[in-house]
């Protein structure tokens, strides 16, 4: 509850429940959405953690992996996720999606050998660096059939149910190499579920900027393809050395324009790393309002 009291004391109308919720913290949550304190906009899937977990575990099971105890394990709490959900009169659940496995070599560490070996290359524009991440690609791409088609099932199950609860499942855009969906997918995996409004985009600012920092995709083409699915935004900036989660303003990401895409249904979530001060915190609120302002109020 406390920590919710602070969050209201910054200013802030809403909040989103991370993938760190221990179950212990959850009487203090619904007593503070009870009484008024602020209100849940999101949650992170996994949350509450499940018992005995007691740090952040967004990937702690996978709907990717073609493993029936896995899955059920998956099922299990990402439904529990969707019924806190409901309890504290979130909107959405965002989660992840799992990631390809591989025995051996997996094709993220070449790229990340090449970028090692040549610190003064410009990824991605490099043309020896571009052969190598579309190897890469092609791999992946030829691994992930059945972790694809195990994303399919688990997410068609979940979403379902979802559904009958009234939560809408946010499917957020990963930052590594492995993790699904490859962010080309995102299009057509919309177009296959049968109830669009079920389902929609999340946009993690501060992965689409290292994708892109990867040669992977361009960030605002990006957002164009799903801007018409998109239901909110995790904010954050990423340094020139590719740390992430700090404060609006600290980085090189351009906010003005992933401002053009926001709408006034679009949840906006400021999603910063602990290290991270109150005056940037602070900072980063008014950075993100004033741009509401130019977009909906000029």
């Amino acid at each position: 509850m406390e920590m919710l009291r602070e969050t209201a004391a910054l200013g802030f109308t809403h909040a989103e429940l991370s993938h760190g919720t221990r179950i212990l913290l959850v009487p203090g949550v619904i007593r503070a959405v009870e009484e008024g304190v602020i209100k849940i906009s999101s949650i992170h899937n996994f949350c509450p953690l499940p018992a005995g977990v007691d740090q952040a575990a967004p990937n702690l099971f996978e709907p990717s992996l073609p493993d029936r105890r896995e899955y059920e394990q998956w099922l299990r709490y990402t439904k529990r996720s969707v019924d806190f959900a409901v309890q504290v009169r979130a909107k959405v659940l965002v989660m992840h999606l799992g990631s390809v496995r591989f025995l051996l070599f997996n094709p993220a560490g070449k790229l990340k050998a090449f970028v090692r070996k040549n610190p003064t290359v410009s990824v991605p524009d490099d043309k020896v660096y571009q052969e190598v991440l579309m190897k890469a690609c092609e791999k992946l791409r030829s691994q992930m059939i059945p972790y694809w088609a195990q994303v399919n099932r688990s997410l068609e199950e979940i979403r379902v149910y979802a559904d009958s609860r009234g939560v809408a499942l946010g499917l957020e855009n990963r930052e590594k190499f492995d993790e699904l969906p490859i962010d080309d997918d995102f299009p057509t995996l919309f177009e296959s579920i049968t109830k669009p409004n079920t389902c929609g985009y999340w946009h993690d600012t501060g992965h689409a900027d290292i994708k892109q920092s990867m040669g992977m995709i361009d960030h605002r083409i990006h957002l164009e393809r799903n801007a018409s699915r998109l239901l909110g935004f995790h904010l954050h900036d990423v340094t020139p050395d590719g740390k992430d989660h700090q404060a609006v303003g600290s980085g090189h990401i351009d906010f003005e324009m992933i401002s053009g895409f926001w709408r006034p249904e679009h949840l906006l979530t400021l999603e910063l790393s602990p290290r991270v001060t109150h005056d940037e915190v602070v900072s980063s609120k008014e950075r993100i309002e004033g741009l509401i302002a130019k977009r909906f109020c000029a």
